[in-house]
């Protein structure tokens, strides 16, 4: 199974009024180790979007477990949990520097026509992405 990792600098822009990271950051993070996981596949989110495509959340869920705080790294830890033909389940770890997990979740994408919003078959559509997708889970 691959699991992409990419490091976060906390930013001071990051924090709230108690030098913590604010809680929606995370989700940023989220879509930093999503981008970096399709990138390590070898492919490019923009590349999709070029052709009309586009993968809107429609769940996610998010548990915060400790705190992180100006001045620290963030290791984001990113895996495909779950894929079908038209969803797909992205599952995030966000690690301090000592390894400790600050916050866990995951979140379901799926494709749809930018102008529409018309559903899309994965599968279908980028067979390629979806064998790739497949062989990182270890389901090949």
């Amino acid at each position: 199974m691959l699991i992409s990792e990419k490091l976060v600098e906390v930013r001071y822009a990051e924090t709230d009024a108690m030098g913590v990271v604010y809680h929606a950051n995370y989700l940023v993070w989220f879509e930093i180790g999503r981008t970096q996981l399709i990138r390590d596949l070898g492919f490019n989110y923009a590349e999709m979007e070029s052709q009309g495509v586009i993968s809107p959340v429609i769940d996610l869920n998010v548990s915060y477990k400790k705190s992180l705080r100006y001045g620290q790294s963030a290791k984001v830890k990113t895996k495909i949990k779950s894929l079908t033909p038209l969803k797909v389940i992205y599952e995030y770890e966000i690690l301090n520097e000592e390894g400790d997990i600050c916050c866990t979740g995951n979140s379901t994408h799926v494709l749809v026509h930018k102008e529409t919003f018309r559903p899309i078959k994965f599968k279908k559509m980028f067979p390629e992405w979806y064998e790739a997708y497949e062989k990182a889970m270890g389901q090949d």
